[in-house]
């Protein structure tokens, strides 16, 4: 036996990738994604994905997008949950079912952020666990 090694080409390849190109120009083509500059559809989820997000740069969770610093400032987080608050007693009754859900749990959601930031953490977690007998 011969320990050479073959080396076999595949002279078809390239009828093979002509196929797929002309395949894929007749196919429709996806929409393109948005230019960076351009602004996602008006929503009522944006609107609450917007005030939960000032909510959570608010209270140090996340950075500024635009100076990329984080801020801890519970005024402008209440604020801003006061916000979401008012926007779900002014819709009540006409909300579709997961619209409701979901002002119903941000609102929850960012209510205990809200509050256990404001929460000094207790002298255990501060002096590390302690040992009872």
């Amino acid at each position: 036996m011969s320990d050479e090694k073959k080396i076999i080409i595949d002279e078809d390849w390239k009828s093979q990738v002509a196929s797929e190109k002309e395949t894929l120009a007749q196919e429709p083509q996806e929409a393109e994604p948005p230019a960076a500059n351009q602004m996602p559809p008006a929503s009522f989820e944006m609107l609450l994905t917007t005030f939960a997000t000032e909510a959570m740069v608010a209270l140090g969770q996340l950075p500024n997008p635009v100076t990329r610093e984080t801020i801890y400032s519970p005024e402008h987080a209440k604020y801003a949950i006061d916000m979401l608050q008012m926007l779900e007693e002014k819709t009540k009754g006409n909300l579709g079912e997961d619209e409701q859900a979901m002002i119903t749990d941000l609102l929850h959601q960012l209510r205990m952020l809200y509050v256990t930031s404001q929460t000094p953490p207790a002298a255990e977690e501060k002096n590390g666990p302690s040992i009872q007998d």
